[in-house]
């Protein structure tokens, strides 16, 4: 054999390198043997241990001093999972996955709290009658039906509430492409109830730990009483004191702060002496706060004002008084403070001189609709003054908890001392008064009035829009609304002063018969959860359930006890995520409102139209 033949010859010998042979196995098909081997091992106990779990579906505690490590009780979750159903139901707005899985859990946690109480009570009050615990088959009969049928259940009705999302987004006019998470939901329902769960257990280790010590000093029917007492108290002191006003509130007020200092980016000190910190204004421009600087620092201009109407325009009149009111100005009675600084800038800025002039209700923070100023600046081509005063710069829902009623304490001291100062005028030189708000603002208006016949009888016209369920005007509006009318679109006295408005192109011509002065507008979307939330929802069905559905509900809405109300709770959340005039956004219907209200002399049905379009289309300031 030649060199070359070895060379070429196999040689067996070679190991590795010679590449595997039929029965060589490498360290790669070796370790996945290992793992199958592994798994053939453990697949039979996994089995029987689904298979030992669905014959006894359920486990007793261990030990019946267990407070924290037991397993659920079947009632509570029962009610639990029911309650997560009904949080799947569209409520007033479309919500997103991630909500839908945080009021899914809260309303969670409230059903197993229900359920649990039921299943206490069925016990004790059963002892007497029942003396044994139901039959073993029963039990476990009950508990296979459970975790048989709520996957399924949950999987279909989770499916089901994205179809319902999808038709609600089109119903209020958004495409209906929808991002809905079912696992998401669950996984974020399920946390939710298990850390109520967690919690409200330690609560109750806590209450039986300190009654049964206080027992060995005191008889036990003392000491269960005393130690359910400061139990409930510790809870009570550590949510309201401790979490909510050292927490929420003044993490809340922290941040509220630092953006009062700020000034939002495009805004500017205006030049216009007529407009609060400007020129010789009584308030300097860096103590207006935020909202203020971007309520008057939006002012328009009298170029603008001349390029729209093709005539001679004045330059309107923004006063703004902020919540902080400059040293040379305080007082112990800061509204009566605040609102004689405002009329003092009124009469420097020449308000007095102007053909409208407009009380503005504020929201929490202090805002003011853009839209609302500037359509009555333009309608009256800037002959035009409005006045308004910040009670806080807090968010509305916080101050809407902490100090509600300063909105109408500071909005009615304005208006009392802007009466007072028109009353020293003669009639004809007197600008027409009227006032208006948004939401918290609007609240604020009606507070300072309290009837309806008081608002007509103290102002020449209102234009109001999605006024809080405990606005008193309006509530009062809704519960003597002339029979028939639909509480989202209440009639009031034949429509002879007072008229809702949703569309308001069409829904201000009705009825028919002769609108009076002065007039009032609400423009109050059927969809506005602002409008409708109320702690009633808890336990009452509420009337704008009641058939006919407004215009933008969907018919697949319902209520269920407790679920209605952290829906709507989270639709406030939201309700900005919608276009006008849905949710709690109105648009440009605040220039058919005004247009209603009070128009200027030769305004005309085309004049609205035009404005409402430049209104719409127009980007706004802040």
């Amino acid at each position: 054999m030649t060199s070359t033949d070895r060379n070429t010859s196999p040689d067996r010998s070679a190991g590795p390198a010679s590449g595997p042979g039929p029965d060589t196995a490498t360290p790669t098909d070796a370790e996945a043997r290992t793992k199958i081997r592994a798994a053939a091992r453990t697949t039979p106990r996994t089995t029987a241990r689904l298979l030992a779990f669905a014959r006894r579906p359920y486990r007793d505690r261990p030990d019946p001093a267990y407070r924290i490590r037991r397993r659920p009780d079947l009632t509570a979750l029962c009610l639990a999972t029911v309650f997560f159903w009904s949080s799947l139901t569209p409520s007033l707005v479309p919500r997103p996955w991630f909500l839908q899985g945080i009021v899914g859990g809260i309303t969670a946690a409230i059903g197993y709290a229900l359920g649990s109480t039921l299943a206490w009570l069925l016990r004790a009050l059963g002892g007497a009658f029942v003396r044994r615990r139901p039959a073993e088959r029963t039990r476990t009969l009950c508990w296979q039906a459970y975790w048989l049928l709520s996957p399924v259940l949950t999987v279909w009705l989770t499916s089901e509430s994205a179809r319902m999302q999808r038709q609600l987004r089109v119903l209020q006019g958004l495409p209906p492409t929808l991002t809905w998470h079912t696992p998401m939901i669950a996984l974020i329902a399920l946390g939710l109830l298990l850390a109520a769960l967690l919690v409200a257990r330690s609560v109750r280790l806590g209450a039986v730990t300190l009654i049964r010590l206080l027992a060995r000093l005191l008889p036990r029917p003392v000491a269960f009483a005393v130690g359910a007492a400061l139990s409930a108290l510790v809870v009570l002191v550590g949510v309201r004191d401790v979490v909510f006003d050292r927490g929420v509130v003044d993490l809340a007020d922290r941040i509220a702060e630092a953006t009062n200092d700020g000034t939002k980016d495009g805004i500017r000190r205006p030049a216009s002496r007529h407009v609060t910190g400007g020129p010789g204004s009584l308030v300097p421009w860096r103590e207006l706060g935020y909202q203020g600087r971007n309520f008057t620092g939006s002012t328009p201009t009298r170029a603008a004002l001349t390029a729209w109407t093709g005539r001679p325009v004045r330059d309107p009149v923004r006063v703004y008084v902020p919540s902080a009111l400059p040293a040379a100005f305080t007082d112990d009675r800061p509204f009566a403070a605040q609102a004689r600084l405002a009329v003092r800038e009124l009469e420097r800025t020449g308000a007095f001189d102007r053909a409208v002039l407009a009380v503005a209700g504020t929201t929490g923070t202090g805002w003011i609709d853009p839209n609302v100023a500037e359509a009555l600046e333009y309608m009256y081509g800037g002959d035009t003054a409005i006045v308004a005063v910040q009670y806080s710069y807090l968010p509305s829902w916080v101050s809407f908890l902490v100090d509600k009623e300063k909105a109408g304490e500071a909005t009615r001291a304005l208006l009392d001392a802007v009466r007072a100062r028109l009353g020293t005028l003669p009639a004809e030189r007197r600008p027409k008064l009227v006032v208006t708000g948004e939401s918290l603002g609007a609240y604020a208006v009606e507070a300072s009035f309290g009837t309806a016949d008081a608002l007509l009888a103290g102002t020449d016209g209102a234009l109001l829009m999605g006024p809080p369920h405990f606005s008193p005007i309006s509530r009062e509006i809704r519960r003597d609304r002339d029979p028939g009318s639909p509480v989202w679109r209440p009639q009031y006295r034949g429509g002879a002063h007072i008229r809702f408005a949703q569309f308001p192109g069409t829904d201000l011509e009705r009825p028919a018969a002769d609108w009076e002065r002065p007039r009032a507008v609400y423009l109050q979307n059927a969809s506005d959860p602002v409008v409708w939330w109320s702690p009633e929802l808890l336990l009452d069905r509420p009337e704008w359930l009641d058939e006919p559905l407004g215009p933008d509900i969907t018919p697949e809405i319902s209520w269920f006890p407790f679920v209605a109300f952290w829906q709507t709770s989270v639709d406030m959340t939201v309700s900005y995520g919608v276009d006008a005039p849905h949710g709690h956004r109105y648009g440009a219907g605040a220039v058919d409102g005004w247009a209603a209200v009070l128009p200027p002399p030769g305004w005309t049905a085309a004049d609205t139209t035009r404005l409402r379009t430049f209104i719409r289309h127009r980007k706004a300031a802040y």
